[in-house]
């Protein structure tokens, strides 16, 4: 069953008191997907890992919406392959079209289209990090609930960012960012202290978009290796755990 598309023009006085849990992503076509692992992957076995990290990411939110206080929703691009989704997807989730030019517009546009369509608080949240604790995203969500303004954020191993929360979609935090760059993390924390915010910081972890990350995802799905720069075990990420298996014909350990 096709997934509900939020309009920005039709606010719902329903959604007050809720946080949006936004996925950035691309619809999962092969060749337009996890690019940057092929090689080592094939453009093939780059989309279906995608499909998995999907999986298992709207999964793990679906788990924390399921309290009440957060609703799952796709940021996804381009308009028109929605149908891509199907399959994918808890029922719970609904999608909202991606608009902008480059990344940084685009999160700053998606933050104001959520808190438009009447969620009190948003959560920006990459498609390339399958492991993310549940307890991770439940922090930001209630750190989100509290009374004031704040931003929290979620550094990745690389320099850049998992999640960024956001009660008001404050320009300040994504204008003059080098996106793509390992400065990303480091100059968003000096945007959100020179716009005089309150930070709120969550654990590191690490994002999968290189042959280097993707050994590290490896060794934590299938070789049970914790990363030696994270302090908790990470979200089991199922169907990423299978789609690796049948990747490197790894086989089940008894």
């Amino acid at each position: 069953m096709p997934h509900f598309i939020f309009d920005p023009l039709c606010r719902d006085s329903s959604l007050a008191g809720i946080c949006a849990l936004t996925v950035m992503a691309k619809a999962p076509r092969a060749g337009k997907v996890k690019t940057r692992l092929a090689p080592p992957l094939t453009s093939e076995q780059a989309a279906q890992l995608n499909i998995s990290f999907l999986k298992d990411t709207t999964e793990n939110l679906a788990a924390v919406a399921a309290t009440g206080s957060a609703r799952g929703v796709i940021s996804y691009t381009p308009v028109g392959e929605e149908p891509l989704f199907d399959g994918i997807l808890p029922s719970s989730f609904s999608l909202v079209p991606q608009r902008g030019d480059g990344f940084g517009e685009r999160l700053l546009f998606t933050a104001e289209d959520a808190l438009t369509c009447g969620f009190s608080a948003v959560c920006l949240i990459d498609s390339d990090s399958p492991t993310v604790p549940t307890e991770v995203f439940s922090r930001a969500v209630t750190a989100l609930a509290q009374p004031g303004d704040r931003v929290v954020l979620g550094p990745s191993q690389d320099g850049g960012y998992y999640l960024i929360g956001l009660k008001q979609a404050h320009r300040a935090v994504f204008e003059g960012i080098h996106w793509s760059t390992a400065t990303v993390y480091q100059e968003t924390v000096e945007a959100v202290h020179k716009a005089g915010l309150e930070l709120v910081e969550l654990p590191l972890w690490y994002d999968v978009d290189d042959a280097e990350s993707l050994q590290v995802l490896k060794n934590e799905l299938l070789e049970d290796v914790r990363p030696c720069f994270v302090s908790a075990d990470g979200y089991a990420a199922p169907h990423s755990m299978q789609s690796l298996e049948q990747m490197y014909a790894v086989t089940e350990k008894l």
